[in-house]
């Protein structure tokens, strides 16, 4: 049972992981809106607490899921640049750990984002990793 349900939450987190869409792909690797002071949460439903990335100058933090993370970012405008470094969290144990994990090592993979109105998109190249809306 415990195995079914985390191939269920790894399944709806990686149906959410597809490659671009046209609109999206002319604008990967290409000048984005400035992430500083910026919150969002994930676009998906998944069961359980949804997550959230905040970003804080160079320093991003939220959570994912069940447990909160923490971690620096290095993020270029100009050329549509991301990568999260230096992650750690908290340590309790959830039902969901399973979308958590998958949450965590998407986050560790990113290195491009594309912002299109109240939506930023992380990319690993031309992979769309996750997909959040503007919160707040």
């Amino acid at each position: 049972m415990k195995n079914l349900f985390l191939s269920i939450c790894t399944a709806a987190v990686l149906a959410s992981c597809g490659t671009m869409t046209s609109a999206s792909a002319s604008k990967v690797g290409k000048a984005q809106a400035a992430l500083a002071n910026t919150k969002w949460t994930l676009a998906d439903n998944v069961k359980g607490k949804i997550p959230t990335l905040n970003i804080e100058g160079e320093k991003i933090t939220g959570n994912a899921g069940c447990n909160n993370y923490f971690g620096t970012a290095q993020i270029d405008p100009a050329s549509g640049s991301f990568s999260a470094g230096q992650m750690g969290s908290t340590k309790m144990m959830c039902n969901n750990i399973g979308v958590e994990q998958n949450f965590m090592d998407m986050m560790g993979k990113a290195n491009k984002y594309v912002i299109s109105g109240n939506t930023l998109e992380l990319y690993k190249d031309n992979l769309l990793l996750l997909k959040f809306n503007k919160s707040e």
